[in-house]
C-alpha cells in the first residue's frame, strides 16, 4: 500500500488547486483522475464553449460589417469551427499546464477511486492511504425524465460531454434548457449557421438570475433568429430516420441534434462513500462551513458538494479546504464569507453577485433599485452595444445587497461589485473612486452617481445648502 500526506480525487479546478498548492507547500500529494486533468471545465465545459462562442462572434461581425460603415462581399461556412476548438483545448491542456503538477503523484486513466475505509482508497488493484482526503469529483449532466430521452442514440443526443466532439455544425439544433450552457450554445451554434430552437420549463432565460436581464437576452436571441420557448411542456422526444423530434405544448420541433442542458448531478456514485461513512444526498456530499464532511479528515470541494456549481467557486473551495486542513488552530476559514459571482458569456453577457430582487424580497429586505442603461452611455452606443443595464439593490445609506449587469463586458465589470459587497464598500465609495473614461467600467461609477443625484433632490437638503452658501 502506498502512503501519502493527502489524496485528491478528481483533477478538475478544485482538485488542481489543492494539488498544486499542496505540493508547493512540500506535501506528498496523490492526484487521482479517471479521465483528463482539467476536468469538464477545461475539456468539455468552460474553455471549449468560450472558444466556440468566439468563433460565432467572429462570424457574426464579419457578416455585419456594414454596421461599421464597411462595405464587403462576404460568405462563410463553419465546417472547421469545432476542430479549431479541439485544437485550442489540446494546446492549453499540454506540457505547460502539466508542469504545475510535476511534484504531484498522478494516477491517470487507470479507473475510478473507491473508498475501502476512512483512510484508504483503491484504484484498480492498487491501494492508497492518506491522513487527509479531498473529494473533488464534480458533476455530470442530468437527463430529465422526459419520455423518450433515455432511448435517444448518441448520434443525436448531445450533452456537454460529447458536444465538442462533433464533426460538423448541425443544420438544425434543438436545445432543452435555458441556463448558462443552453443559452451560450444556442447563440454560438446559431451564429455558426444552425437553426436553433431553445425550449425550457422556466419562465425566462438564465432563471437563477434577474428576470429583467433574462428578458434582455431573450430579445437579443429573437433578433438573431433563435427560437426561444419559455414555460414549455416537453411531452416526448423521438428519434426517427436520423432526425430527432421534440413534441411540446408549443408545437413539434425537428433537429439533426438535440442538446440537453437541464442541469447537473453530483458524480459520486462510484466512490462507495458508505465504506468511509461519508454522508451525502441527491444534491451532493454533505459538508460544513469549513468544507469538511461528517468524517472530519475527509473534505468535499467544488461541484460535488452541490453548493456552487461554478469552476471559480470550485478553485476557491479547494484553496480554503487545503488551508483549513493544514491549520492546527480552531479558527478556520468559512466558505460563506466569500461571495460567489457568476457570468454567462452570451452577447450580451449576464453577470450577477449578491441578491436578486426575488431573493431580496424573500428575505424581507427594504431596498431601492438604481439602474443605469447601456444605451445612456456614449461608449456603449459607439461600440454598437447598447443592450443592457447595471442594476444595484441598495438601501438609503448606500449599502449594496446585490448587482446584476447585462451587457458588453458584464463578466469583467462585476468584479468591482464583488469586492464592494464582500468588504462592505458603499455606493458612495464607488462614486468617489475615479474610473478611466470612456471604459465600460465607468458605468459602475455612473450608477453610483445616479444614486447620489436622487439623494440630492431632497427639499430639506436644498434648504441646508442654501443656508450655508
Amino acid at each position: 500500500m502506498k502512503k501519502f500526506d493527502a489524496i485528491v480525487i478528481g483533477m478538475g479546478p478544485a482538485g488542481m488547486a489543492i494539488s498544486a498548492m499542496g505540493s508547493a507547500l512540500g506535501l506528498n500529494i496523490l492526484g487521482i483522475e479517471e479521465r483528463k486533468v482539467g476536468g469538464e471545465c477545461l475539456n468539455c465545459g468552460c474553455i471549449p464553449s468560450k472558444a466556440l462562442l468566439k468563433a460565432g462572434e467572429a462570424n457574426k461581425i464579419a457578416q455585419n460589417l456594414q454596421k461599421y460603415g464597411i462595405k464587403s462581399t462576404f460568405s462563410s461556412t463553419a465546417k472547421e469551427a469545432l476542430s479549431v476548438v479541439r485544437e485550442k483545448v489540446g494546446r492549453i491542456n499540454g506540457k505547460k499546464m502539466m508542469k504545475a503538477f510535476e511534484k504531484v503523484a498522478l494516477v491517470l486513466n487507470e479507473g475510478y477511486a473507491e473508498f475501502i475505509d476512512q483512510y484508504t482508497l483503491k484504484v484498480g488493484d492498487e491501494k492508497y492511504y492518506a491522513r487527509k482526503i479531498f473529494i473533488a469529483t464534480g458533476t455530470e449532466p442530468f437527463i430529465p425524465p422526459i419520455p423518450g430521452a433515455k432511448t435517444l442514440s448518441d448520434e443525436v443526443k448531445l450533452t456537454n460531454l460529447n458536444l465538442f466532439d462533433q464533426k460538423e455544425i448541425p443544420e438544425k439544433l434543438i436545445i432543452i434548457g435555458g441556463g448558462a450552457i443552453g443559452s451560450e450554445m444556442a447563440q454560438a451554434f446559431s451564429r455558426l449557421g444552425s437553426t436553433v430552437n431553445l425550449m425550457q420549463m422556466d419562465p425566462y432565460l438564465i432563471p437563477t438570475g434577474d428576470e429583467e436581464a433574462g428578458r434582455v437576452l431573450e430579445e437579443k436571441f429573437k433578433s438573431e433568429g433563435i427560437g426561444v420557448y419559455n414555460s414549455t411542456n416537453i411531452q416526448k422526444l423521438e428519434e426517427k430516420d436520423g432526425m430527432v423530434y421534440a413534441y411540446t405544448d408549443k408545437g413539434t420541433f425537428e433537429g439533426n441534434k438535440i442538446l440537453i442542458a437541464t442541469g447537473r448531478k453530483p458524480y459520486i456514485e462510484k466512490l462507495k462513500l458508505e465504506n468511509a461513512g461519508v454522508k451525502f444526498d441527491k444534491k451532493g456530499i454533505t459538508v460544513d462551513s469549513y468544507l469538511r464532511t461528517n468524517i472530519k479528515h475527509i473534505y468535499a470541494v467544488g461541484d460535488c458538494n452541490g453548493h456552487a456549481l461554478l469552476s471559480h467557486a470550485a478553485m476557491h473551495q479547494g484553496m480554503i479546504a487545503l488551508m483549513n486542513a493544514i491549520n492546527p488552530l480552531p479558527i478556520k476559514m468559512k466558505r460563506e464569507k466569500y461571495y460567489v459571482p457568476w457570468s454567462v458569456f452570451t452577447d450580451p453577457e449576464v453577470a450577477q453577485v449578491g441578491l436578486t430582487e426575488k431573493e431580496a424580497d424573500a428575505k424581507g429586505l427594504k431596498y431601492t433599485i438604481v439602474k443605469k442603461n447601456y444605451a445612456s452611455y456614449g461608449r456603449a452606443v459607439a461600440d454598437g452595444k447598447p443592450e443592457g443595464f447595471v442594476k444595484v439593490l441598495t438601501n438609503r445609506m448606500g449599502k449594496i445587497y446585490g448587482v446584476t449587469i447585462v451587457g458588453e463586458s458584464a463578466s469583467e465589470m462585476i468584479h468591482e461589485w464583488i469586492i464592494a459587497i464582500q468588504k462592505n464598500i458603499s455606493l458612495f465609495d464607488i462614486m468617489m473612486t475615479q474610473h478611466a473614461f470612456p471604459t465600460l467600467s465607468m458605468m459602475n461609477k455612473m450608477v453610483a452617481e445616479d444614486w447620489m443625484m436622487q439623494k440630492l433632490e431632497s427639499p430639506l437638503l436644498h434648504k441646508i445648502v442654501k443656508f450655508f452658501i
